[in-house]
């Protein structure tokens, strides 16, 4: 079986979009991120419909496991859907986490995230460096560090130790550093997908305890540089956090990964 994909990243966090009949099953989601031997990716989206007829996100991380959502994976999948199938905007694209709304912005795309939840404190560490951190959900679990420096957490090689009873099915976590007024940087490690050069969700969940930890009034924008890039992440007054950042098409073809 051959079929097409296309690979496209969001602030270098890179993604391989394969059609709906594609069985995406683990080994195939394995190797289509193979480095070496496959494309290459830090996730595969399967372009899907729901029952509704919406486009869904079918997401699995490069380990082949599933994920609730991925916020620059579904910047990459607004930008093919409007190249490969004529989408036009607003958007809403349905994911594990629930319906997104996009909107063109530039070069890229503002995906309106919803409510955040933060759910109090827990910690992580990495090797015998322990650091608190702030648990915030954004449809996904995420542990936001502030540290002195980036360079604090080492190589990233294996997830961070953290409260595997609080994150029964592991935990995006975030090293954040301070950079200037409504301006952080970050490191992240995602879940099934090891130390990615960027993390949408990730961004967001730093904004937020950012901005608790600042006690910014709402609305409040921040920016949040990442290895790969820079995001511009919105808290509104009423409560939803909007995502902004490039999306970009680098390779199409065939495949029979």
């Amino acid at each position: 079986m051959t079929y097409p994909f296309v690979k496209g990243h969001g602030t270098e966090n890179d993604f391989v979009i394969v059609p709906a009949d594609v069985d995406l099953t683990p080994e195939r989601a394995r190797a289509l991120c193979d480095r070496r031997a496959g494309i290459g990716g830090d996730g595969v989206i399967r372009a899907a419909r729901d029952e509704d007829g919406r486009w869904f996100m079918d997401y699995r991380n490069s380990d082949g496991s599933l994920s609730e959502m991925c916020g620059n994976g579904i910047r990459v999948f607004a930008r093919y859907l409007r190249e490969e199938e004529g989408a036009t905007f607003p958007l809403e694209i349905a994911t594990r986490s629930g319906i997104k709304t996009l909107t063109e912005s530039g070069n890229g795309f503002t995906v309106d995230m919803g409510a955040p939840r933060v759910l109090g404190e827990t910690k992580v560490a990495v090797g015998d460096r322990t650091w608190p951190a702030t648990h915030i959900d954004v449809g996904n679990p995420h542990a936001v560090a502030f540290v002195d420096d980036l360079a604090d957490a080492g190589r990233l090689l294996d997830p961070p130790q953290h409260d595997e009873a609080l994150y029964p099915e592991g935990v995006n976590v975030e090293f954040v550093v301070r950079r200037g007024e409504r301006h952080v940087a970050m490191r992240v490690h995602e879940r099934g997908s090891g130390e990615t050069r960027s993390c949408g969700t990730g961004a967001c969940a730093v904004m937020v305890a950012s901005a608790l930890a600042d006690g910014a009034t709402r609305p409040a924008a921040y920016r949040v540089d990442v290895p790969g890039g820079t995001l511009t992440i919105e808290w509104t007054e009423d409560d939803r956090v909007l995502m902004t950042g490039p999306a970009v098409i680098v390779a199409r073809g065939t495949t029979d990964l």
